[in-house]
């Protein structure tokens, strides 16, 4: 709760669809009539199925329409949308930060192997879908558009790629990925915070159209 975590801080909580246009731009509308300055944008919703949900739906011969186009409203669209309503709001001011959460999965193909069980055959193995690659590849392509796209307007748009993020995964998937990461495990979440804290702020004033990788060098090695 960030009312608890920073109670000398004014924090406002609103609630908005981004797959939604009208919803978007009422809780721009709301921030403008509090004359609250939107500097910063963080793109972060999205369809992320974790190994304990995947499930054969999610192989490619069996994937269907219904299931890639809501993952592709929420992860994509919705972020092109809001870039679209805040962004605009910060190129006429003159002044911002827009930054897109991708993943290590806009680099590198998913490894299978991660979600792979033992003696079953190909066709019965589950798979991280295609529509997460598509989606987490599609933020690197906005960024870079939207980077020169506003450049002139000193709208900063940048990308965070973040690596598998410990959540209390099973251990033998934990085992298998770290495998993979020479740092030997995977990341914190609070590690990602200094990356979003450093391309919020002017720290990063003459960073833009990046898609900065935080794996642990799996991407590398």
């Amino acid at each position: 709760n960030l009312t608890r975590d920073f109670p000398k801080c004014n924090v406002q909580s609103l609630k908005m669809d981004v797959t939604s246009h009208s919803s978007i731009e009422n809780v721009y509308h709301i921030l403008q009539k509090g004359n609250i300055s939107i500097d910063v944008l963080v793109n972060n919703a999205a369809v992320n199925p974790v190994e304990s949900e995947l499930n054969l739906d999610f192989r490619f011969e069996k994937f269907n329409n219904k299931s890639f186009q809501r993952e592709f409203e929420v992860g994509l669209l919705g972020s092109v949308l809001c870039c679209k309503i805040f962004g605009s709001h910060m190129a006429n001011n003159k002044k911002g930060s827009i930054i897109n959460i991708a993943s290590d999965l806009s680099v590198i193909s998913p490894n299978q192997t991660l979600y792979a069980k033992d003696g079953l055959p190909r066709n019965l193995q589950q798979v991280k879908p295609i529509s997460y690659s598509i989606i987490k590849t599609g933020l690197i392509g906005m960024t870079k558009y939207l980077a020169t796209y506003w450049a002139s307007d000193n709208v900063r748009v940048n990308a965070i790629s973040p690596g598998g993020v410990f959540d209390n995964q099973n251990l033998d998937f934990i085992e298998k990925i770290s495998s993979l990461i020479p740092m030997g495990r995977m990341c914190r979440k609070e590690e990602l915070a200094g990356a979003v804290q450093f391309l919020a702020s002017n720290a990063s004033s003459y960073v833009t159209g990046q898609n900065l990788i935080i794996d642990g060098g799996r991407s590398v090695w």
